[in-house]
């Protein structure tokens, strides 16, 4: 005879597509509800606004969804009008937050919609807000961002859907914890890193050449600190004071100097290596900018057809309007000229400066393009438009709205998904309670296996779907399972990370900023090796002063030479980050400098995951990241 089962009794009758009925009497009931019950139900927290988010937004205001929070940092572009249809051009310049929640109240105003203008690394986002939420959407644009969603959403136990297009292709996946893979079990596409020298001396591709301007040029001439100093200042830069502006100096004449050092003078200097060029193809300089602008002062070419330097584009103010064209090199040096001494006057008159670039911001585009195409002269290089060198500088590839109109509604199926299983857990761990009750004794293995048959029968299997281009198989849209969580990831599962560098050069400081902050994408990172704290995150009353000054001593020094005998090879790093509940154990390789391949990679280090050993994560420790939407 056939064994009884564990929990005999329960209801197994499989719950139809819209109705889940309700146990016998004495069981846990769970009321009948459609998908538009559960819409009406649900709490909704949104990550940003923008492509996909507007068409997001919309999907589940006309699906039922009545309770929705959206979070975005940007203000509307006049860019994004072409495929943004929740944003008019009278809302240049606003919240896309904002403005997205007053276009969705328009049509439906019985919705319950928070809109919130600020960064989802902020503190105010932390876990116990994102944990009020029943399901969390994102609609980001940056992997740094999505890192910190996706930690957040493992620490709160709040399931995650993803998404993200490029062009015609695009892509919805569903997270949720201990039954798929986190977002960052499968390691992401990090965007490549260039050698410094090859960037300074050497570039053979347009994309050194905007990099160069983008991560060189941009911040020396622009950044707040009046002591900034980058791999820029080599020793005759340093004598001409090439990056120093003087106080006689008005911003074009400073701009024009610069003009004449990196695109003449520098050049000039390296053609007398000859042994860099026996391979090579040697570049040419420039003219000078005194002999492109005809004789005009360099305060007259940046002033174009406007007086004021602070209210007008400087294409706009040259005349040379059409972002499709590819300037001559004489209209780049103009441009070059007239779009920093912008900046500067722009920086000037707030009191600041503008320490990065950033895609949005136009004077920033035009400085980019000109010192782009201005490389790519003295280089042979096929030089860019200000359409296409905005587009590689930001890492751009140009949206289709269609795309984030089909993505924006699997979501909403993903997320409906979601909450019906959500619900059928429910019922399912309520009836397995109540009958292990009345049975008497301790739950079994056995007892775990039968709630996970049913809800293997009963709820529904989660997909990533894939939006392409190109049919095959007769399909645009290929769903496929969502894989299982990774034993080897370090923020879900059991992993350690390596960090091979060299530990005679790389100090804390370099660990921290490059390693953790920006490769590992974390906050607010605390380091702790077995036998001192090495640094602890100030959140500016947390630790006494002496602290504060030990840790930015820290900073400053050699990991072999932390205190307590620094951190050799071999040695195991234990790193948390309280904010986003997340920690892991890194475990320090030494390689020599000379080991490595400037190449492969170009900032002297290496993250490698490691399933040998370490901590994984306790269930509520998860790690986040960070960004506006």
């Amino acid at each position: 005879a056939r064994a009884p089962s564990p929990l005999r009794g329960i209801d197994r009758r499989p719950r139809g597509a819209g109705a889940m009925t309700s146990t016998s009497a004495g069981h846990a009931t769970v009321e009948k509800m459609t998908d538009l019950d559960i819409a009406r139900a649900s709490k909704v927290l949104m990550v940003g606004a923008g492509g996909i988010g507007c068409e997001l937004l919309k999907t589940l205001a006309l699906s039922g969804f009545a309770d929705v929070e959206l979070i975005d940092l940007d203000t509307i572009d006049v860019s994004n009008l072409n495929r943004q249809f929740l944003f008019r051009r009278r809302h240049v310049g606003m919240s896309k937050a904002k403005v997205a929640r007053e276009s969705v109240l328009a049509f439906r105003p019985d919705a319950k919609i928070t809109a919130h203008h600020g960064n989802v690394k902020d503190a105010a986002f932390d876990v116990d807000f994102v944990s009020r939420f029943d399901v969390c959407l994102n609609g980001l644009d940056n992997l740094d961002a999505r890192r910190h969603v996706n930690r957040l959403c493992l620490a709160a136990s709040v399931p995650l859907v993803e998404s993200g297009t490029t062009g015609y292709l695009g892509q919805v996946t569903t997270h949720v914890k201990d039954q798929t893979a986190c977002f960052e079990c499968v390691a992401k596409p990090t965007p490549k890193s260039h050698p410094i020298c090859t960037l300074r001396d050497t570039p053979d591709k347009p994309i050194h050449c905007v990099v160069f301007s983008t991560d060189l040029l941009f911040p020396r001439l622009f950044s707040a600190d009046p002591n900034a100093k980058s791999d820029l200042d080599e020793d005759d830069a340093v004598e001409l004071n090439a990056f120093t502006r003087l106080e006689s100096e008005s911003p074009a004449a400073f701009a024009a100097k610069v003009f004449d050092y990196v695109f003449r003078r520098k050049i000039q200097t390296l053609l007398a290596k000859t042994e860099m060029w026996e391979k090579r193809t040697p570049p040419t300089p420039l003219a000078s900018f005194a002999e492109l602008a005809g004789g005009a002062s360099p305060d007259d070419v940046a002033a174009g057809a406007v007086a004021s330097l602070i209210e007008t584009a400087a294409c706009k103010a040259l005349g040379l309007n059409d972002a499709n064209a590819v300037w001559s090199v004489a209209d780049a040096a103009r441009v070059f000229v007239s779009s920093a001494a912008r900046i500067l006057s722009r920086d000037a008159a707030v009191n600041g400066g503008t320490d990065a670039f950033s895609k949005d911001d136009a004077l920033a585009v035009e400085f980019v393009t000109a010192c782009a195409l201005l490389r790519s002269s003295n280089y042979g290089i096929a030089p860019m438009s200000l359409f296409d060198a905005k587009g590689m500088a930001g890492n751009i590839v140009h949206a289709v709205a269609t795309t984030n109109a089909i993505v924006g509604g699997l979501i909403v199926l993903e997320a409906l998904k979601v909450l019906r299983n959500a619900r059928v857990g429910k019922e399912i761990d309520a009836d397995a309670a109540t009958k292990i009750s009345e049975l008497g004794g301790p739950e079994t293995p056995e007892h775990q296996a039968f709630i996970k048959q049913q809800r293997d029968q009963k709820c529904c299997a989660y997909k990533y779907t894939f939006v392409k281009q190109f049919a095959s198989n007769n399909r645009l849209l290929e769903p496929i399972d969502a894989d299982a969580p990774n034993p080897k990831c370090h923020v879900c599962g059991a992993a350690r990370v390596e960090l091979r560098c060299d530990a005679t050069r790389m100090t804390l400081g370099s660990l921290i900023d490059d390693v953790l902050l920006k490769k590992i994408g974390m906050i607010a990172p605390e380091i702790q090796h077995p036998r001192t704290i090495l640094y602890e995150h100030d959140d500016g009353d947390s630790l006494d002063e002496d602290e504060v000054e030990t840790y930015r001593k820290n900073r400053s020094t050699r990991l072999v030479d932390l205190p307590a005998g620094g951190v050799k090879s071999g040695d195991v790093l234990s790193v948390t980050d309280f904010s986003q509940k997340f920690e892991f154990e890194l475990l320090v390789t030494h390689v020599p400098r000379e080991e490595w391949d400037d190449e492969e990679h170009p900032e002297g280090f290496e993250l490698r995951g490691d399933a040998s050993g370490g901590k994984g994560d306790d269930d509520d420790d998860a790690d986040g990241g960070g960004g506006g939407g």
